[in-house]
């Protein structure tokens, strides 16, 4: 199992280049996949397109989105992951699932909603990754199991930050019989102390 998290130093992996959280099994999902940091130009796009609601910004962030992609892997079908019926309500749209039609584009495979988001959690922002863990543990449940068993499924949000609702995602997936889980996001949150620009399409020695 590979986060790819960044890192200052190697001193965090073991042997095989793991952290703690895939160590301990923490971690869902089976790889994970980003086109760059939650930052700059990229973190404004996202805004504008999730909150401002600027629909015209689909195309291209799907487009990066789906660039991210190592072009070795193959799967199954895309799944975005769901939000509850009353964000879903607020917001108009799920961006995920928006986001994620690209990236089944590229691969000819089927965007299958096979998530449910049984309950509202919380604001992730500002938990510890524990709590975020908590927060999320047993939200989410898959309501088409026949279109995930025995498949390889590409998870799709638009942002990561600690990998926590990825993960209960990817849980319920495995447990509905999914063979193997791969995180796909537009961005994700570089939590290290430095300025440095991070992309999974280019990780920095020491990444788990």
């Amino acid at each position: 199992m590979s986060c790819r998290t960044p890192f200052l130093n190697a001193a965090p992996l073991d042997s095989e280049g793991r952290c703690s959280l895939c160590r301990r099994g923490l971690l869902g999902f089976d790889a994970a996949y980003s086109f760059g940091a939650y930052e700059g130009v990229l973190r404004d796009l996202i805004h504008l397109f999730k909150y401002a609601r600027i629909r015209p910004l689909e195309r291209p962030l799907g487009e990066m989105l789906a660039s991210a992609i190592p072009r070795d892997r193959t799967f199954d079908a895309v799944i975005p992951v769901p939000l509850h019926w009353r964000r879903r309500l607020q917001r108009g749209f799920n961006q995920s699932r928006l986001l994620g039609a690209a990236a089944a584009r590229r691969y000819g495979v089927p965007v299958v909603e096979a998530l449910r988001r049984g309950r509202a959690t919380a604001a992730q922002a500002g938990l510890t990754n524990a709590r975020r863990r908590e927060n999320v543990a047993g939200a989410f449940t898959v309501k088409r199991k026949e279109a995930v068993a025995g498949r390889t499924i590409l998870l799709v949000d638009d942002v990561m930050t600690t990998g926590a609702t990825a993960s209960a995602c990817a849980a319920a997936l495995k447990r509905a019989g999914a063979r193997y889980v791969a995180l796909l996001t537009l961005a994700r949150v570089d939590r290290r102390m430095t300025a440095t620009p991070f992309s999974t399409r280019s990780v920095a020695a020491g990444a788990s």
